[in-house]
Parts: C-alpha cells; sequence; structure tokens
C-alpha cells in the first residue's frame, strides 16, 4: 500500500536543498500536485511564489511555511 503524501495542494512549503541539490532558490513553494511515487520519499511539483519556477521536490526537502 502507498504511504500518503504528507503535505497538499495548494499548501505554502519552503525547500530545504540538500548537498547536491545545486542552486535551488530558497523560499516559498506552493504544492501544484503530488506525484505518483512508489519510494518511501513522496514527490511534488511544487511552484516558486516569487519567480513562478516549477520543479520537482521530495518530501524530504520540504517543511511548512
Amino acid at each position: 500500500m502507498q504511504e500518503l503524501h504528507g503535505f497538499v495542494v495548494g499548501q505554502s512549503v519552503e525547500i530545504i536543498p540538500g548537498r547536491y541539490d545545486g542552486d535551488i532558490p530558497r523560499g516559498a513553494y506552493t504544492i501544484l500536485r503530488l506525484l505518483p511515487n512508489e519510494g518511501a520519499d513522496r514527490e511534488y511539483r511544487v511552484r516558486h511564489q516569487l519567480d513562478g519556477q516549477e520543479r520537482v521536490a521530495r518530501e524530504s526537502q520540504l517543511r511548512p511555511v
């Protein structure tokens, strides 16, 4: 059985980039979509609230704002 996502569409979150995540802009993001994922670390499509850039983020990278 697949684990439930910890965040919901429309929720504001902050990305905490890891050592190998490159130059991911910090700041507030909005959850756009919950992505299907068979792994333990669920994934989301998110949009940065200032520059509008979208990216995929793992749940372990996110925290609520």
